[in-house]
């Protein structure tokens, strides 16, 4: 499995190709949602609601030979393509990586440009939901 910095070069060089062209990067985030795989109906329940989203997005995990994997979904298109690069880049990690990790493509893409303010806030709430399982996780196999 390549590193979370290889993972975050290879979105960074694939957002590179799109240039500033911003129609053609917000229609790639939302293919990119629509190869997530299929969300659980039993998991669209209120307590797997990612809190400080303007769209609905669910978020749960599997644990996985002390990796944990992500599933998510979204309401909206846009949303569930930005948790599918989080995923790509946090999910099949053990919880220190994913606690430690720096996610600097977010950045190196100019997704603040093209999501504007609303989303980049949901964006945050995501990554903190996902570092606070990571830390759960993390709790749960030092006990």
């Amino acid at each position: 499995m390549s590193s979370i910095q290889e993972i975050q070069k290879e979105i960074i060089d694939e957002f590179d190709i799109l240039g500033d062209d911003k129609e053609s990067t917000i229609y790639y985030i939302m293919e990119l949602g629509a190869l997530l795989p299929e969300f659980p109906e039993s998991e669209r329940i209120e307590e797997n609601i990612i809190k400080g989203c303007q769209s609905k997005v669910w978020l749960t995990t599997q644990e996985d030979d002390d990796k944990i994997i992500f599933l998510a979904d979204s309401n909206t298109d846009i949303t569930k393509g930005l948790i599918s690069l989080l995923i790509r880049v946090l999910s099949g990690r053990n919880p220190q990586e994913i606690l430690h990790a720096q996610l600097d493509f977010i950045d190196k893409i100019g997704m603040g440009n093209i999501i504007g303010s609303q989303r980049s806030n949901g964006l945050a709430a995501m990554i903190k939901q996902m570092k606070l399982y990571a830390l759960a996780y993390q709790t749960k196999q030092n006990i």
